[in-house]
Parts: structure tokens; sequence; C-alpha cells
């Protein structure tokens, strides 16, 4: 299975239970980052001179932090799009780093999609994932890599179309069998500012000191069970419009417990302690507003059939309805192939 990111910590918080859980049940996950995150903002002041506006050096830095985090959701294959630095981090929207001609806002669609092309060739994945059109929250390089993706996902098809090898035999044309985006619902997305501010000064927390499920939260599938109080500076999100772009749930189409691999979710973005700050199943980014980790996460598909429903009325695999067994693969040394992924 392949997934891909435009920057270093997005693996982590948008699906990294998810491909903490199938790498571990023997799946080839790959990951394909499309930038270095240069433009990032960095939260510990130790580690400030790093900033683009110092010493320019964060895009080195955060390849580190990448692999430590990758070493702890156990990817053994992980590239950056056209290699490292082909493309630059673009900012937030509207912000000088959209113009700069480097930025991966700024590539050709098709000529960035050749190269990831080539890589769904290579490693012939029955699952991408990527973004929503939206980019989760808006963001170019998200909004970018999900366009790159979706045309990806047409090249690596076309028998019509060559791609470049290296120097070795062209790869011959792979059809993905289920493209996906990564998403939430929206009603998760208000659960959750429900039990942020259960656990805020004031709030009210369920017996034993546990945030309580709240609204339609099935039992014993609350979003971050065992959390405590809202740790010292981290601030309440004023709405659902402070985390991340819910849809409607009807958009929704599979839902992953990947409940049991949390803490490598939650190790992997200690990991990006540049960008994140992780205390227990609390996170923030630089603007320190709490967020919730969760090791639930969803998808919209894209393209492909629809497996059958699992027990909370949506996909609860996203290999749902695939042949176990299309043909050769990529395996990694002494890894078990539970999913032909």
């Amino acid at each position: 299975m392949l997934f891909v990111h435009a920057h270093p910590d997005d693996e982590s918080i948008g699906t990294g239970a998810t491909m903490a859980k199938y790498a571990a049940e023997g799946a080839y996950v790959t990951l394909v980052t499309c930038t270095l995150g240069e433009l990032g903002e960095i939260i510990p002041p130790g580690l400030a001179a790093l900033a683009a506006d110092r010493d320019d050096q964060l895009g080195g830095y955060r390849i580190g932090e990448l692999d430590a985090a990758c070493r702890a959701l156990g990817v053994c294959d992980h590239r950056f799009l056209g290699g490292p630095g082909r493309w630059q981090d673009s900012g937030m929207i509207g912000t000088p780093g959209n113009d700069d001609p480097r930025a991966f806002w700024q590539a050709d669609v098709d000529e960035a999609a050749r190269d990831l092309a080539a890589v769904i060739r290579e490693v012939r994945p029955q699952v991408m994932v990527t973004y929503d059109d939206d980019g989760f929250y808006g963001h170019p390089d998200h909004i970018q890599a999900h366009r790159v993706s979706c045309r990806a996902y047409q090249l690596a098809a076309d028998p019509a179309i060559i791609l470049d090898s290296g120097g070795c035999d062209p790869a011959p044309p792979w059809q993905v069998s289920k493209f996906y985006a990564s998403t939430t619902p929206q009603s998760q997305l208000d659960q959750e500012i429900e039990m942020l501010r259960a656990v805020a000064p004031g709030g009210s927390l369920a017996p034993g000191g546990s945030l309580a499920p709240g609204g339609s939260v099935a039992p014993g599938r609350s979003v971050a069970p065992g959390a405590q109080r809202l740790p010292s500076g981290f601030r309440l999100p004023a709405s659902a419009a402070d985390l991340v772009y819910g849809v409607p749930d009807e958009q929704v189409t599979t839902e992953i417990d990947a409940s049991c691999y949390l803490d490598a979710k939650l190790a992997a973005m200690r990991a990006h302690a540049t960008q994140i700050s992780v205390q227990g199943t609390f996170f923030a980014l630089s603007n320190q507003v709490a967020q919730l980790a969760s090791g639930v996460e969803y998808y919209a598909l894209l393209a492909g059939e629809p497996g059958p429903d699992g027990p909370y009325g949506r996909e609860d695999d996203l290999f749902a309805g695939i042949a176990a067994d299309p043909g050769p693969q990529r395996i990694p040394d002494g890894a078990a192939a539970g999913h032909a992924g």
C-alpha cells in the first residue's frame, strides 16, 4: 500500500495508526513525501535557528525526524517525490512561499505525477491513500498532493505511458485497486470539541479521570481513552474549524480501528518535535491548539469498488473486497504478507 503526504509529520498525524497497523500485519507500506517541510513553524526555542529566515536548515533536520517516525510506525520504504528537495514547502495559503518557483504548489502536475506513477509501477500497491481535494485543512501542498496523486493513479495504469525507470527496464502498467483520501467526519470533530471542553479547567471528567465518551461514540471507542486534564500551555479550539476540515458523515466510506497502534502513532508524532508537542494523548501544533490523538482513522473511497461494511456501517479494512493475491509484490525481508499491499 502507498501513502502520499506533503510534509514530514503529516503521515503521523493523519494516518499514523493505520500505517502502523498494516505494517505490523505484514503489508508492504510505502510512504512518499512531497517536500522537506522547510517552511514549517518551529516549536522548540532551542531549534529556532533552523528556520528558513535564519540558517535555513529545517528541511534537512526534518529528514531525520521523518526517519525516526517511520521506524516508530514500522514503515521501511520511504521516498521523497523526485528525490529530497526536488520540490519545496509552499507555506500556508496566501504566504510568499506559494509563489516561489521551487514550491510544490508551483509544480507541473503532470511532471510530479509521472514521478509518483513510476513509484506506483515499481511497488505495485493495491491501495493508495492521499488527502482529499481540500487538503485536509486547505494547505496548498496538501491540495497539490491530492492533484498529483489523482493524476499518477491514472498515468500508472495507462499502457500508452512510458515512464523513466532510471536506466532499468520500464515497469509495466499497474492499476491500483482502491484509492482513498484520509478525512474526518464532522460528527467526530464535534465530539472531539466536547471532550476537549470536558478536560479543560472547570470541565467535567468521567469517573476515574478518563475522558467521557461523549456524543454518539460507541462504548469503548472514545477518541482518547485514559486522557487526563488539558496540559498546561495548550488552549482550547474555539470550534471544530480550528482543528481540520470535517466532511459530512455520509462521505466517509471507511473507518479503520487501529487503536492497538495508538502508542506507535504517538511515538511517531513525538519524533516530529520541531512541529508537534505531544503530552499523553493530547497534541498541538505551533498554534498550541489542543487536539486529541486517535487510533481510529477515517477515509473516503475515491476510486475502486467498495468492500462490505464492517460493524459501524462502513468498511473496516482498506483492503476490503480486494483479491488476496494479485501477483508478485515487493515485500520487505522477513515480513509475512498478511496483505499483499
